[in-house]
């Protein structure tokens, strides 16, 4: 090789290092800009701080032209004056710019106090929203109409197993069952917007867990589904670049329900909604007798122009492993009907204990072991009183 080669080849390799320097210098840069625990940034790789700092500049985006949208409001109606939030936060940075200066110039105590009352302010901040997270029993989940998952609340992890960093940036339908797809695109589509009702999104889907039912942590490939309630509604930038995403709160479908007394009753169906048996407090709120409910549909009970709503929950059910109702009315024994809502999930009948068969021959195929069979279970919440009284709408509230 020749001299001037080699030199080229040098230039070339100092070149292609100092490149990597400033590219790694930028990637520390922005990952120390996170609003991220400072314990979890040396652990992020280069993909993971461009996935999350492109996820936090959307969610900035959109809040930045919500709240320009809220300011044009607010000018219309009350001019240039500044919200309570803006004031309480520039107050709080005031007292703690003044805390610092006092103490630096060596007055300790006052400086203690004033920066104690505003950690107190922003502890109870926090402490707030961690209450409203605590009240929802779920989490929050931003998706733009892409579906790329912008942001996640950070108590995900109580729920699913994953953490929020771990699925920020990522598409949701990395994540959720295959099935659903279709369902989660018409509920992020903007031309069927129309047809809802204010934008309001409510809808079922699985998405991938870690924790198992006894409360075990497997990684993501042995990962298995969880049933979600997603509601939402229909958020849009309306200042700078274009974003419109959906704000989905998901909850977890469960039947460890506490029974509320007696506005609350079990109940067990075959796959297509016909009693095999219901609890004794049905006869409480409804006036059937366990006994008679034997063998009749729950399409039975339900009031005629609700029937389409039982309708869904069944799809669901049979689709999902679980569905929880919504709001219907169930026909009353003797006349009229109550609100009510059911939350149901597939079950496998637990098969009897027989003795072990023999081993077969190698030479003879071993016999196939029938799947067991399912049923439903129930939990039904009646909501209500007793709805025109005197009103027969089915042949079965005849006593």
């Amino acid at each position: 090789m020749t001299p001037e080669r080699e030199r080229r080849r040098i230039m070339s390799c100092e070149a292609a290092r100092a490149r990597r320097r400033a590219e790694s210098q930028v990637l520390i840069d922005m990952s120390q800009l996170l609003p991220l625990p400072s314990s979890l940034r040396p652990q992020l790789d280069k993909p993971s701080i461009i996935r999350l700092t492109i996820s936090y500049l959307r969610i900035h985006t959109l809040l930045s032209g919500f709240a320009d949208r809220q300011t044009w409001e607010r000018r219309d109606e009350e001019g240039e004056r500044e919200t309570r939030e803006e004031r309480e936060r520039e107050t709080r940075e005031r007292r703690e710019e003044g805390a610092r200066e006092r103490w630096a110039e060596g007055n300790k105590e006052a400086g203690d106090r004033e920066l104690g009352e505003s950690r107190e302010e922003r502890k109870k901040e926090m402490g707030e929203t961690d209450l409203y997270l605590r009240i929802l029993g779920g989490f929050v989940v931003v998706v733009t109409t892409e579906g790329d998952m912008i942001y996640l609340s950070d108590n995900i992890r109580e729920y699913m197993g994953l953490t929020q960093v771990e699925l920020m940036g990522h598409s949701i339908y990395d994540f959720t069952h295959p099935s659903d797809h279709k369902e989660i695109r018409d509920n992020l589509d903007l031309t069927a917007e129309r047809s809802r009702c204010g934008g309001l999104r409510d809808f079922l889907m699985r998405m991938k867990c870690t924790v198992t039912h006894r409360g075990r942590t497997v990684n993501l490939r042995s990962a298995g589904w969880r049933v979600l309630q997603c509601r939402g509604c229909l958020k849009v930038c309306v200042s700078g670049p274009s974003l419109t995403c959906v704000l989905f709160t998901c909850q977890p479908l469960s039947l460890t329900h506490t029974l509320l007394h007696t506005h609350t009753f079990t109940s067990h169906h075959s796959m297509d909604m016909r009693f095999t048996y219901c609890d004794q407090r049905v006869t409480g709120l409804l006036s059937y007798r366990p006994e008679e409910l034997l063998g009749v549909s729950m399409y039975d009970l339900c009031h005629t122009l609700d029937l389409h709503t039982l309708t869904k929950s069944h799809q669901n059910l049979c689709s999902k492993g679980q569905s929880v109702s919504g709001v219907y009315r169930v026909l009353v024994r003797g006349g009229g009907y109550m609100w009510a809502e059911t939350h149901s999930a597939v079950i496998s009948k637990p098969r009897p204990s027989q003795p072990h068969p023999s081993q077969p021959h190698p030479s003879q195929p071993h016999p196939s072991r029938p799947s067991p069979p399912l049923f439903v279970a129930c939990v039904t919440y009646i909501l209500s009183g007793v709805e025109e009284p005197t009103q027969l709408l089915s042949l079965g509230q005849m006593n």
